[in-house]
């Protein structure tokens, strides 16, 4: 059995309790659309019927959208994903994307950032419902936490916008196994770093007392100076390459059916 010493557990949003892929694809459709009309991408993106997932996961744009998820970290990384699809390329790496990032300049990220987020609201009161129906949770890890939920702490780090997490805890009927203070959101920074410096405040407690996971390595990457103990979940928007350096770095690599002995020390029946 695994052994797990920590005592609160920090998670990611989106790639960790949401898949939320899909409605991130629509919103940063829609954003580009309005910032930039004559875009290819945001051309191939017209007319997307957003009330039909199925559908937008079988659209031409979306699979490399995905592959190129594990890549960003904030909104604006959705602007420079199709910025690079209208490029054509799809098999790029962080160093890569992280240089077409800059080339793309402050002015367009900063506007793409705050465009996605009144483009989100815009959405959600077109139809809270159809929003909603966009944003599934990971079941069968959302059932380890309601299980689990007297084990440890449990708090969420992530960059997500906190009216957006509300939403989406309550709907998933987990609202309740979060403090409102221990609900990190984007407010706290771009870093991880910084949602778990602020975390750890909160709590007074050491960072080796924290178990972090997040679907993203850079993000572990970012937070693994502190001392927290970190883990990728492999179930997120990462691939073969991210689970492997994140093995060869160290990290704890956990899949659905292994998450609960991971991170709890325990599994189902136990």
């Amino acid at each position: 059995m695994t052994e797990s010493r920590a005592e609160v557990l920090a998670l990611d949003f989106d790639g960790v309790i949401s898949d939320s892929v899909v409605e991130s694809f629509v919103v940063a459709a829609r954003t580009l659309a309005r910032l930039d009309p004559g875009a290819g991408a945001a051309r191939a993106a017209s007319g997307l019927d957003w009330s039909d997932a199925a559908a937008l996961r079988s659209h031409s744009l979306y699979g490399d959208f995905l592959e190129l998820m594990p890549l960003g970290n904030r909104a604006e990384d959705f602007g420079v994903a199709f910025r690079v699809l209208e490029q054509g390329r799809t098999r790029i790496d962080q160093a890569e994307f992280d240089a077409f990032r800059e080339e793309l300049g402050r002015d367009f990220l900063q506007q793409f950032h705050s465009t996605f987020y009144e483009e989100r609201a815009a959405l959600r009161a077109e139809d809270a419902r159809g929003w909603l129906a966009l944003l599934e949770p990971f079941e069968p890890f959302v059932e380890v936490l309601r299980r689990r939920a007297e084990d440890r702490i449990l708090t969420v780090a992530t960059a997500k916008d906190r009216v957006s997490i509300e939403l989406l805890l309550d709907a998933y009927g987990i609202a309740e196994l979060f403090p409102d203070e221990l609900v990190i959101d984007k407010e706290a920074g771009r870093s991880k770093r910084a949602h778990l410096e602020l975390l750890g405040r909160r709590l007074g407690v050491a960072y080796d007392q924290i178990t972090f996971i997040d679907d993203k390595l850079t993000h572990l990457e970012d937070v693994a100076g502190l001392g927290v103990r970190c883990a990728l979940a492999g179930w997120g928007y990462n691939g073969p390459r991210e689970r492997e350096s994140a093995a060869r770095r160290g990290f704890l690599v956990c899949d659905l059916a292994s998450a609960e002995e991971d991170l709890f020390g325990v599994s189902e029946g136990t």
